[in-house]
This record gives structure tokens, C-alpha cells and sequence, in this order.
């Protein structure tokens, strides 16, 4: 059965979400927010991989409300990553997650050729990190001294690749899209298990392109299932789909997405490790919920109406228990929007907080079901 195509909820949750912002604004301003303590959000340096959440937020918010002030707090932290941008020494993987939200976004929405060109040059610098005898992008830098991560690759970049996509639309040029798909190919052949589960780590011999190991990451062990890596994957491959039309993309992101719904509990809110054992277990990740809500609904468009519900019906589950369970609209002194969101559990970190990416894809996961975009990594 369908759920209604404009739940009776749905204008409230994108009011109040929206009003939250705007009084956070005021407070946040263009810096970068990652997770709250004690009900206000921490700022991180530019160069943080979540920097690119809090103006992609305001970018979706804006285009659906032309509210200026937050389109200016947007360009003005998108400013703010130049140092980082040309700075070079600290680019890493993420940057897809930090230049589709603030540049690509720009440009969608305003046409600003500076913009684009910033997007470019990410772009470039992350076809760079393209290892050629192990297909994959590089994930990280050695941060400390001795440090050797040049053979691993992770689950979160199924993301990073539609910049690499939307540079070769945008130029024409496919050698971006060669990489983008190369990378995809090997989550399909090393990342995604048999029954839909996901590694977060695979590491590679960086000379040979060889399997080492592969790792738990930021899950509970190896071979268990971190709810926000399965996000990662479901909406990676949709992506990849959306950009390619290859339907091995779209197989795979229909694999991820059942055994992600087919283990949600009750409140169709996901659990931070689908396989962590006990009272361990029991842990939520409101932003796993959210960023597979947001892949699950692009999906949702792209199948056949016969299955289409399933996955849509299933986003809207989430989203709605997202709103009336996990948020913070009666909270006037907690910036986050939802609560019970899980960072990194095995570095104890950011455990049971809101988390800005929570917060950027329940919006982004409003939007769709609103049908309000553009999105920015399509």
C-alpha cells in the first residue's frame, strides 16, 4: 500500500526545520558545524570533511524559500574553503562532500562561473587520488608521522564520485566519468557482500591492486553492518545509476536497500551497526536514517512502479519517525535538528548527538518528498 504522496505531516516537519535553521544561522554563521555538545554545535576547521553539510542545508533551504540571508552565509563559507581548496596539503577523499554542497550547489542554483570553477579544480584533485592498478580512489593522508593509508579506499566515497560525474557533464570531458566508474566497479567487486551488507574498509597493495584486508572501520567489526556505510552505498549507487545508467549500479543499490529496510527496528529508525552485538546494538544513528531516506527516495524514481513503494514507502517511514521521535523542534536550546545520532562509536565519539550530515540529509530528504530540488549530486 502507498503512503500518501504529501503526508499531513510533511509542510509542518520542512516549517520547523526550516525555522530551526534560520535562528541557527544567527548563531552558527559561515562557519562549520559537525556535532552538538550540551545542545550547541561544535565548529571544525575548514578543512573538516563536514564542512560542506551546514551551507549545502542552506543552499537546499534556500532554493525552496529564496531566503537571501542564508544564500549569503552559504557563498561566505564556500569563500572560506578556498584556503583549503588551494591550500592543498589537506584535501583528502571528502572532497565531493565538501564542493558539490557549497560549489556545485552555487552554480546550480545561481550560475556563478567562479563557482564552477572551483568545483573544477576539486574535481581534478580528486581524479588525482585515482589509483590505476587497484581502481579506486584513495581515501585519506598519512596524518601522522609514519602513516601509510595509500591502499585504502572506503564506502563513504560511493558519494565523492558525483563530482567526478558532474565534472564530465559539465565539460564534456569523460576521463572524470572513466574514474567515477572505475572506482564504482570496485565496490561492486569488493565492498558489497552477498546479501547486501557492506564493508566501510577495503585495503589494497597500492602497487599491485591487490586485496590486503578488509577492515571494520567505523563499525563494530569487519564483518558486521554500520548502518551509515550501508547509507553511503544504497545512495552512492543510486547515484552512480542516475549518472550512468548502468544497471549493475542499480542492482547493486537494490541489494544494499533490502537488507537495510529488512532490518530496521520498530520506529524505522536504524540501529548505529546492524549486526552490533547487545546493549552495544541497541545505539541508534538518526543520520544513517536520514542519508539512506534521501538514496532510498532517488531510487524510488528509478525503478519500475511495481517496486517503486517499497522503497519510497520505506524512505517515508523514516523520515516521519525521524521528525516525530528524533527531533528537536520543542528544544529551543539544542541547535542539532535530530538527536541520537552516532559519529564513530569505536573511537568513542560523538555518540547519541545530532550530527550536521544528519541534519543536511533529513532536510535534503524533505526536499524530495516535497519534490523541491534540484538535488545537488544528481
Amino acid at each position: 500500500m502507498n503512503i500518501t504522496e504529501n503526508p499531513t505531516w510533511l509542510d509542518e516537519a520542512w516549517n520547523k526545520a526550516l525555522e530551526k535553521t534560520r535562528c541557527n544561522s544567527g548563531k552558527i554563521g559561515a562557519e562549520f558545524p559537525h556535532a552538538s555538545q550540551d545542545g550547541k554545535y561544535l565548529l571544525e576547521a575548514p578543512n573538516w570533511w563536514t564542512a560542506g553539510f551546514w551551507p549545502g542545508m542552506l543552499w537546499q533551504f534556500y532554493s525552496e524559500s529564496g531566503d537571501e540571508s542564508l544564500k549569503m552565509i552559504a557563498e561566505r563559507c564556500e569563500e572560506r574553503l578556498d584556503e583549503v581548496l588551494d591550500g592543498y596539503v589537506k584535501l583528502d577523499h571528502d572532497l565531493g562532500f565538501m564542493w558539490i554542497l557549497t560549489s556545485v550547489a552555487n552554480y546550480k542554483l545561481t550560475g556563478s562561473e567562479a563557482s564552477r570553477i572551483r568545483a573544477l579544480k576539486a574535481a581534478n584533485y580528486l581524479a588525482a587520488r585515482f589509483n590505476l592498478k587497484g581502481h579506486y580512489i584513495r581515501a585519506w593522508n598519512p596524518w601522522s608521522e609514519g602513516e601509510d593509508n595509500s591502499g585504502v579506499a572506503i564506502i563513504d566515497c560511493c558519494m565523492n564520485t558525483s563530482l567526478l560525474f558532474w565534472a564530465s557533464e559539465t565539460t564534456g570531458d569523460p576521463r572524470y566519468r572513466h574514474i567515477a566508474e572505475a572506482h564504482m566497479d570496485t565496490v561492486l567487486e569488493h565492498f558489497i557482500r552477498p546479501d547486501g551488507s557492506v564493508y566501510h574498509i577495503v585495503k589494497f597493495n597500492p602497487d599491485t591492486g591487490e586485496v590486503v584486508e578488509k577492515l571494520g572501520g567505523q563499525g563494530f567489526a569487519p564483518e558486521s553492518a554500520w548502518s551509515r556505510g550501508m547509507a553511503w552505498a544504497i545512495y552512492g549507487l543510486a547515484l552512480a545509476y542516475h549518472h550512468t545508467g548502468k544497471q549493475s549500479y542499480l542492482d547493486a543499490a537494490k541489494q544494499v536497500a533490502h537488507f537495510f529496510l529488512t532490518r530496521l527496528p520498530d520506529d524505522h529508525v536504524p540501529h548505529w551497526d546492524f549486526r552490533a552485538p547487545g546493549e552495544v546494538g541497541e545505539i541508534r544513528d538518526s543520520s544513517a536514517g536520514s542519508c539512506a531516506a534521501s538514496g532510498l527516495l532517488l531510487l524510488a524514481d528509478q525503478v519500475d512502479d511495481s517496486e517503486s513503494h517499497v522503497y519510497r514507502n520505506g524512505a517515508i517511514r523514516i523520515v516521519e519517525s525521524l521528525y516525530k521521535n528524533y527531533g528537536s523542534w520543542d528544544n529551543a536550546d539544542e541547535e542539532g535538528l535530530l538527536l541520537h545520532g552516532t559519529s564513530n562509536y569505536p573511537e568513542d565519539r560523538n555518540i547519541d548527538v545530532p550530527l550536521i550530515y544528519g541534519d543536511f540529509f533529513y532536510v535534503e530528504a524533505l526536499a524530495r518528498i516535497k519534490a523541491v530540488g534540484p538535488f545537488f549530486w544528481e
